[in-house]
């Protein structure tokens, strides 16, 4: 078991969602940066769908009462077992007792903790996953919440003492957009003012999705647009005029228009975004390589 001894502003348990089920009205959810979390499993030897915490600003403590192998990746931050001072994308030992403590991130904004076996919490619709507007999954973390380490499956443990991963995005991030499937809705002058402004994040940003403040985005037409699937990435511009980037738990149907959808690659930099940090978009064509 690990005990919660402090749950920080926000932790949940994530694995890979719940895929091809928005037909009957659920979401996928999963980890926001499902880039560091894959990490973090593959540095403890677990598969990818294994279950790992993602916290939102650090803040957690844990207690473990068993041995674990342990790795922290995703949004850099302090780490401390115990007395000692851990790296992180290092996987590390934790003995029995000891507490791993993770600081407020200096840079992005979800940190990940994978324990080998995974998180050991119920499945809901074959995911352990927190989804939190459909209120599907386990509920977000609370002190003296006990977690079981899972015992599924696990490959060999790496031989890697620190996994090489680039500094984070500076200040002023930058993410590639597909247009559409509705710029049809906006002026010219919109969407040129779309593909060269600068916006803010703003504090109201969570798991949904990401919410923008900045220049106004006219709509050409008037009226209401029927409600039609969503996607992670969509941006949905509602009738304030400002950008809404949606992540992991957004909702399935949407009835304001998409004027872009964030490319897969870069929802990472997306769900690492921070309020009071700036986005600007770049738009590429939809026969581009999804590396480039």
């Amino acid at each position: 078991m690990i005990e919660v001894v402090r749950p920080g502003p926000l932790t949940t348990v994530q694995d890979l969602g719940r895929p091809g089920l928005a037909a009957l009205g659920v979401g996928r959810s999963g980890a926001a940066d499902r880039r560091s979390a894959a990490l973090a499993n593959r540095l403890v030897g677990n598969l990818d769908g294994a279950a790992v915490l993602e916290t939102t600003f650090g803040g957690l403590v844990l207690r473990f009462q068993q041995v674990a192998r342990v790795v922290v990746t995703g949004a850099p931050c302090p780490i401390r077992r115990g007395r000692r001072g851990e790296a992180m994308n290092a996987p590390f030992t934790v003995w029995p007792g000891e507490e791993l403590t993770l600081g407020a991130p200096t840079s992005g904004l979800r940190t990940y903790v994978a324990v080998r076996g995974g998180i050991g919490v119920d499945k809901v619709l074959e995911s352990r996953s927190t989804d939190l507007l459909a209120g599907l999954g386990p509920a977000a973390l609370s002190e003296g919440d006990e977690l079981p380490i899972g015992d599924d499956e696990c490959g060999p443990l790496p031989s890697v003492e620190v996994a090489p991963v680039p500094d984070p995005a500076g200040f002023a991030l930058t993410v590639r957009v597909m247009p559409g499937p509705r710029d049809d809705w906006f002026t010219a002058e919109a969407l040129k003012t779309f593909a060269s402004a600068t916006y803010e994040v703003t504090s109201e940003s969570n798991r949904v999705g990401v919410r923008l403040t900045g220049p106004v985005l006219e709509r050409a037409r008037e009226g209401e647009l029927l409600s039609e699937g969503m996607v992670p990435g969509a941006i949905q511009v509602p009738p304030s005029g400002l950008p809404l980037v949606f992540l992991a738990d957004h909702p399935v149907t949407g009835g304001y228009p998409v004027i872009g959808v964030v490319l897969t690659d870069d929802l990472p930099v997306m769900a690492q975004a921070r309020p009071g940090q700036t986005v600007s978009f770049r738009l590429v064509s939809a026969d581009l390589p999804a590396a480039a």
